[in-house]
This record gives C-alpha cells, structure tokens and sequence, in this order.
C-alpha cells in the first residue's frame, strides 16, 4: 500500500532525494512577495500565477500579443527559478584517489599492459579531459582498440528542459575493496550462473539446489541489500530488483537509503507489460524475442578478456536460439536488455490502445475502462479532449523520449566526470590476477574470495573471471550510476504520473514451464499498473546485471535518479497548461505519493 500524498511545491524546501533543497527565499523572479504573503496556494507557483491568460482582449491579435508576453515570463521564470536551485554535494567511493594504478577506476577502451592496468600516460591525458571537459583535450586521449567512448561530451549539451545534470544527487557507489562490492560481486556470480534456471524456479517451492544455494549465500554476504523476507534472501526475492535514494537527512549526500519498490517482489519475475504484444495501429510488436543461445558466454577467456579491456572489436559471436520465446529466464532476459529499442513505447502503447479481438492489435484493458490518472484534466470537461498538444498518448510519448533523452545526460555526466567506477568485468580481471597470479596487492574483500559463487563459476568456466552474455561486455563507459536503469526509471515514473497505477491488471500470464513458446494463466494476489510499471524498470535493469555489465547498486542508484528527473519536468510542464489542472501524482519507488 503507498503512502499519504505528498505534494511538492515547485522548487521549494519539500524536494525529495536527487534533487537539491533550495533556500531562496523568492521561487521566481519578481514574486518574493505573492509567495511570502500567502497568496499562492499551495502546489501552485508564482509561475503558474504569471501564466494565467489575460482576459480582458479587444481581439485574436490582442490575445497573440498576450500570449507571446506569457510565453517569455514563464520561460524566464522556470529559468530562474532552476538557477536558483543549488548544486548539491557529489561524493565518490574515493577509489580514485586510494589506487595510484588506477586499478579502482574505469579505464576500458584506453591502452592496458598484461596485467590489465591502464597505461599511466593515457590515463593521465583521460582524466585531463575530464577535468577540462574540452572536446578538443578528449580527441587528445589515445585509444587501445578501435571502440570509441561513448558519449562523455553529449553529457554537457544545455538543457532546455528541466535541471542541469550537476544539480541532481547520487550516493557514493561501493568501493572496490568494501563488503557491499563483495556481496554485489557474489550476486552477479550466482546470476551467471544461474542464467538458464526458468523464473517459475525461483519460488519459495522451489527444489532447484542452485536457486537455494544462491539465496542462502546472499543471505548471509554482508551489506547486501536486495529484497528480503523476514531478513532472508529467498528464492522468491533472489535477483529481484531495488532503489537506491539519497538520505535526505544526511546533508553530506554520503548515506544512501534502499528501498524494495511496491509489486516487485509479488508475482512473476517479468512484468506483465514484457508478456504483451504491442499494437502500433495496424502493426503489433511481439513479445516473443529472439534469445541467445546457452553457448553464448563470453569474456572467460584471458586473452579475449584483456582485448576487450583494451576496446577491441569482440572477435566472439552471439549463437541465437531459433524459436522466438517468451522471457523465461535470465539469459532471456540478458538478450532483451541488450538492445530493447521500443522500450519507451511499450507501456504507453499497452495502456492508451483499447483491447481487441485480436490481442495482438489491442491494449490491456476494454475501452471503457478509463486508464487514464485521475487528475487528468480531459476527464472532467465535457466538450473537449486530450490528445498531442497536451493529455493524450501521443503527448504522453513525446515526454517520455525527451525525459529518456535527459535522462541519459544526467546519467553520463556522473559516470564521466564524477563517478568512474569500475565494470563488474574489470573486476572479475582482478579477482583473477588476486587468486590465479597471487598479486597479492589487489584488494579483493574476502568474503568474495571464500564465496561458492566465486567457486562454482571458477569450476564451470576455467578462470575466475566474470562470464557475460554479450561478447562485447560492457559499453566503454563507467559502471555506475546505469544508463539503461535511468531509461527505464523515466519511462515508468512517467507513466504511473500519466495513466491510473491502481487499477488491476485482467488476465495475467507467465510462460508455460514446459513450452516457453506459451503462456499461461498466471495464479496468486492481484498484479496492478503500478505493481507492474515499477516491475518493468527493474526487468530492464536486472537485464543488465544478467548480461554481466552492471552491479545491483548502478541500477539502482539510476531509479532514484530517474525519479527526481521526471519530478523537475513535470513541475515544469505543469506551469504551461491552460487546462484547469491540478498536478501530476503518483507513488515513487519508495512507496510514497507525491503530487507535483
């Protein structure tokens, strides 16, 4: 159940985690007086005062000229109004300054000797560039292989939308030699190994010794922080996903708070937005992928590992399985996240397109059933409707491209110029040069080293590197915070603010165990939007972690993130309408409401 509405005055004290709390005593420019004195109520902002029309006009050419007036004060208020705001602490697990070989920070795609350490002398014209954050200093850096970075100067476009990627806060991530990087590390060990176990395996029922095996080890791994029951990892909660906030009562922005997201935990592992077809008119996108094949494992190779460290082509292939299936297991899954391209549109198309005949041109529910979120302003007038302008899907469509857009901006700008943190893959190389080379100096926490994931995975593949899906690891960017996670984390916020989250999904499926061609009937506790929008954000993250590229704590760092990025465009959007609105609401990860 979520908790009391929480209303968020627009760029005031009340903002949440992610976002800085600001102590300007005016919100906008030119109406510290309206504001201190009362008159403007509560959820509404000097912004939305200077909005209101004119209504006085002698004529259409009156009304433009008022209209184009408006138009400037509202952006130059919203404008203010985000400068205003203050740049907010960014701390860092400090690995950077610790390692003088820079074995804690991420250096892939830059040059690399035998033992996998980056050259010193690319590494320092790197961290030149990101210092200076001059494209001219950056096509300084010399490459190892022929992969590019990706993106690090994109990440300091001005936006003109929302707040500037420095404005929005991250916890510090695990440093490399801690037990919570040791218990992520015996998590995504486990889920390699453990790639081709079918969801319907990981139910408390379960008899599959690898499922128990793994959840009675993360039980026990200290500062791990995935979902528990009664403080136990159980084969229902194994691998399931989590958000990572800012304490708000920390104003270091060091401690981080966990949270287990509503309906995570409850039905099947994948969202029943992942099991639905998805109609684009007289078009329909399957929910049937095309996976990979149980041979596809990559990087377990030295040789292969370190030419990939290095950024060359991966000279290994994906072997796909040649019957399109539904998600089933976490390979399954690995293949979907690695390049799911509709995304973004599948929840929109899914709630906004009425049922059909034909399931596969057809929404989730009948068109009577209103699926829109109560505050929608279109659901109270009488002679007029939503549609792209405002309050309709293709309206809806358009804020989720540009929030993922955003997204991404504010996402790279930590793991460039901040964070730096190092890949799930880079790690595996040092746990293999720790116990195969005893390099003794590698600071691997023990209770890893000791750990049967560590074991099992050792005896499978031959070496103690990490096994991946995809044949080229991870993108030459740092770990953490994920990139796809914050994608994900705009999409749902977004749609659980557009579209009623408290409604119960009809008819829920899940793979047949026998034929995951199928589906079946889905049996247990009602499965709402909501439930299952917070679901799909950590599918796609969790799909990550499954390939072997990123670490519990960057997916969910980018959930909170994401968050607090829909939180500002929507206080944004919010001052534009000219409909009678009175705010977007919705429960955040943590299980709060909010309304904005």
């Amino acid at each position: 159940m979520s908790k009391p509405d929480h209303p968020i005055e627009p760029f005031g004290q009340d903002a949440p985690e992610g976002l800085p709390h600001s102590t300007p005593r005016r919100h906008f420019l030119g109406l510290a007086g309206l504001a201190g004195s009362g008159l403007l109520t509560a959820g509404t902002s000097a912004a939305a005062q200077s909005a209101a029309p004119v209504s006085d006009v002698a004529s259409s050419a009156d009304y433009d000229e008022s209209f184009r007036r408006r138009t400037l004060r509202v952006r130059v208020d919203l404008a203010n109004a985000n400068a205003a705001l203050p740049l907010p602490p960014h701390p860092t697990n400090g690995d950077e300054q610790r390692y003088p070989n820079n074995i804690g920070s991420d250096s892939r795609g830059l040059p690399h000797n035998e033992r996998g350490e980056v050259d010193p002398a690319a590494w320092k014209l790197a961290t030149t560039a990101y210092i200076t954050r001059d494209p001219v200093d950056f096509e300084k850096i010399p490459l190892g292989g022929t992969r590019k970075l990706v993106n690090p100067i994109g990440t300091l476009a001005v936006n003109l939308d929302g707040l500037v990627p420095a404005q929005f806060a991250l916890p510090s991530a695990p440093a490399l030699a801690s037990a919570a990087r040791a218990s992520e590390a015996i998590e995504i060990y486990w889920v390699s190994l453990l790639r081709d176990v079918p969801f319907h395996e990981f139910s408390d029922s379960t008899t599959n010794k690898g499922v128990i095996a793994a959840a009675e080890e993360l039980s026990k791994a200290p500062d791990f922080h995935g979902p528990k029951q009664g403080g136990k990892v159980t084969p229902q909660t194994l691998f399931r996903g989590a958000a990572l906030y800012v304490d708000s009562n920390d104003r270091s922005g060091r401690t981080a708070r966990w949270v287990t997201p509503p309906g995570v935990t409850e039905g099947p592992y994948i969202s029943q937005f992942l099991y639905r077809d998805v109609p684009f008119g007289p078009r329909t996108l399957s929910a049937r992928i095309r996976s990979y094949d149980p041979g596809s494992e990559f990087l377990t190779s030295y040789d292969e590992w370190l030419s990939v460290q290095n950024g060359n082509a991966p000279k290994g292939r994906i072997a796909f399985d040649p019957t399109r299936r539904y998600i089933a297991n976490s390979r399954d899954l690995a293949a979907y996240a690695h390049a799911a391209a509709a995304f973004n549109f599948i929840g929109n198309q899914l709630l906004s397109t009425p049922s059909a005949s034909d399931a596969a041109f057809g929404g989730i529910f009948p068109a009577a059933q209103n699926t829109l979120a109560a505050s929608n302003p279109y659901l109270k007038l009488k002679t007029s409707g939503g549609a792209s302008g405002t309050f309709g899907a293709a309206y809806f469509q358009s804020i989720l491209s540009l929030a993922s857009s955003l997204g991404i901006r504010i996402n790279y700008y930590q793991k460039w110029y901040l964070q730096r943190v190092l890949r799930p893959e880079a790690f595996g190389g040092l746990v293999h040069h720790r116990l195969a080379n005893k390099v003794s100096e590698y600071p691997i926490h023990e209770a890893f080293l000791g750990s049967q994931a560590l074991e099992r995975s050792r005896a499978k593949n031959g070496t103690h590197l990490l096994s991946h899906v995809f044949p080229e690891g991870a993108p030459i960017h740092s770990s953490y915070p994920g990139g796809a996670a914050i994608i994900a984390s705009v999409t749902v916020t977004l749609l659980k603010a557009f579209y009623d989250e408290s409604l119960v999904i009809p008819n829920p499926v899940q793979p047949d165990p026998a034929d995951p061609t199928r589906l079946v009937p889905y049996q247990g506790p009602p499965l709402t939007v909501g439930g299952e929008l917070n679901k799909l954000a950590l599918n796609y993250g969790s799909g990550r972690t499954a390939g072997g590229i990123h670490w519990r704590s960057d997916a969910a760092a980018s959930y909170a993130q994401g968050e607090a990025l829909v939180i500002s465009l929507l206080r944004e959007q919010k001052q534009t309408f000219r409909e009678p609105f009175e705010g977007f609401s919705f429960t955040r990860f943590d299980g709060t409401r909010v309304t904005v």
